[in-house]
């Protein structure tokens, strides 16, 4: 066994161990808690469990939110640790030390190395979920550090040519900013653009499996990835990645790679090509994967 990965969501803790050629060889899964006082319990009973499977190996973990640099807090929407010192508390709770990054940068890095876009240099990470996050790594490495801000895309404005042509609502974003686009890509986000165009309450669900039959579903998916292609614009016009990888539950839905590739690369400027639009290689496994690798970085360079 080479490392160890935890995954940290918010309704499942999952840990993985990783054998030398980087397969899954066990995993152990839990229900993400509704208290801290729990939660760092059952972060430790994972660690605990990896522990007994093979002593000392490097731990990482990748956890939804940030750990803010200068207070050590928590900043965070989907886990119940939001102003608390989670990474500090886990260590101290656990009596060794772990590698501790956003879920997001974990599942870029995991990509990266190992997973759709190993083959290019400057890859971004983009996950589409219940939330909106992802990461830049660069030749194999995270471009900042893994508890930064760097990724944190769906706290990028909404853009307001889009907002005013379909009256989109602007609503005060769980960061606390408003008018973040996560409150309108995201799985939450995409059912509020249904209920802002159409009056119907439609989840992702219905929309993916409507849409070639239902002028209204076919609406939203329309406006929905004219929403999504303009974020990745603003990701190449800042950062110019050779690929964005998607992953996250929006990911699965039909032909999202053809529809938003096709957005994209009407949108973009005359003479140029957008970046190349993949799918995530390691799927739900992503994340404790890129967190078992940040890990063995981390220790490799002490």
């Amino acid at each position: 066994m080479i490392a160890v990965g935890i995954d940290v969501g918010g309704t499942k803790i999952e840990a993985q161990v990783f054998d030398a050629a980087w397969k899954c060889a066990d995993k152990l899964r839990l229900d993400t808690p509704n208290t801290y006082e729990q939660l760092v319990e059952a972060i430790c009973q994972a660690i605990e469990w990896a522990d007994l499977q093979s002593s000392d190996l490097p731990i990482g973990i990748g956890a939804a939110g940030l750990i803010a640099r200068e207070t050590g807090q928590a900043v965070t929407a989907n886990l119940p640790a939001f102003g608390k010192p989670l990474s500090v508390d886990i260590v101290k709770a656990a009596g060794r030390y772990v590698t501790y990054v956003n879920d997001c940068r974990a599942f870029t890095l995991s990509e990266a190395v190992f997973g759709s876009a190993k083959r290019y240099k400057r890859v971004v990470g983009l996950i589409l979920g219940t939330g909106i996050g992802g990461g830049f790594a660069y030749e194999g490495k995270l471009l900042s550090d893994g508890a930064s801000v760097g990724g944190e895309f769906g706290h990028i404005f909404a853009p307001a040519h889009l907002v005013q042509k379909y009256d989109l609502p602007i609503v005060t974003c769980g960061c606390g900013k408003v008018g973040c686009i996560e409150t309108l890509v995201s799985g939450p986000g995409l059912t509020r653009v249904a209920e802002a165009i159409t009056g119907r309450a439609f989840v992702p669900r219905d929309i993916d499996q409507l849409r070639n039959t239902d002028r209204d579903a076919a609406k939203v998916w329309k406006v929905w990835c004219a929403l999504v292609s303009e974020l990745c614009l603003a990701i190449d016009y800042t950062i110019n990645p050779n690929v964005i990888v998607l992953g996250g539950g929006l990911s699965n839905m039909t032909k999202v790679i053809r529809d938003l590739s096709v957005q994209m690369a009407t949108n973009q400027f005359d003479g140029f090509q957008p970046p190349l639009l993949l799918l995530a290689q390691g799927g739900a496994s992503s994340g404790a994967r890129g967190a078992a690798y940040a890990a063995l970085q981390d220790r490799c360079r002490d």
